[in-house]
């Protein structure tokens, strides 16, 4: 037992460099940059600190003000499609103007606080109105971008779930949506991956979240660490 237990402690840290994510990361903006200048189509971006099937809040503003601000999706010189942000007061102003209407509203940030809320002024160009299970959705569209926001958190998993607003991401040159690793529709369609390191209630740049009680040095915190002791003992 005693034997296993060294071999398999020794197995771990001799993989340690070994682990890795599922898709090539980056921060978003870097994301936002390959992807803009890739040829590749669709190329879809997962925003994976902000899943709300991980348990994100679903409203994290990082990637809306940066999709915001990208003068290729502004412009439309590149179109994007984005799934979702959980806004309800969002929703309501987009029923109440109705398809193919104009709003402002300011989108996210507000129950995760991360970064604050974007002022966007949009299109109206799809809503879901008759799902109980999972509430309204509207499809908002500037420039080239097109966001989706829900009144109530959920994923974006099926395609079904996107062209039911009119947002095919087949068609999109740039995917981005809220999760970590891709659902099989969503990664079936990518020509290109990218795993968005992103701040969020889930976010996956473990260097960055400001561990303070942990015992050091530990790996990955501390990369050029010595070998730790592996003996096994018995308790």
């Amino acid at each position: 037992m005693v034997a296993a237990a060294e071999e398999l402690a020794t197995a771990y840290w001799d993989a340690r460099r070994d682990f890795a994510f599922v898709a090539p990361t980056a921060s978003f903006a870097d994301c936002l940059d390959e992807a803009t200048r890739s040829d590749k189509r669709p190329y879809v971006i997962s925003d994976s600190g902000d899943n709300p099937t991980a348990g994100g809040a679903g409203d994290v503003s990082h990637c809306l003000a940066r999709l915001v601000a990208s003068p290729s999706c502004a412009s439309g010189e590149i179109t994007a499609v984005y799934a979702a942000l959980f806004d309800p007061a969002a929703v309501s102003e987009a029923v109440a103007a109705g398809l193919g209407g104009t709003v402002t509203v300011s989108v996210g940030g507000h129950v995760d606080t991360t970064e604050p809320p974007v002022e966007i002024t949009a299109e109206v160009t799809g809503l879901q109105l008759d799902d109980p299970e999972r509430g309204q959705v509207a499809a908002l569209r500037t420039g080239g971008l097109t966001v989706l926001v829900t009144a109530q958190r959920r994923q974006f998993d099926l395609l079904s779930s996107w062209t039911a607003l009119g947002a095919d991401p087949r068609e999109a040159d740039v995917v981005v949506v809220k999760l970590g690793y891709l659902e099989p529709e969503i990664y079936a369609l990518a020509a290109d991956w990218r795993l968005a390191l992103t701040p969020g209630g889930v976010d996956q740049d473990l260097l960055r979240l400001g561990h303070t009680r942990i015992s050091r040095p530990l790996f990955p915190f501390d990369p050029d660490m010595d070998r730790p002791e592996l003996t096994a003992r018995l308790l």
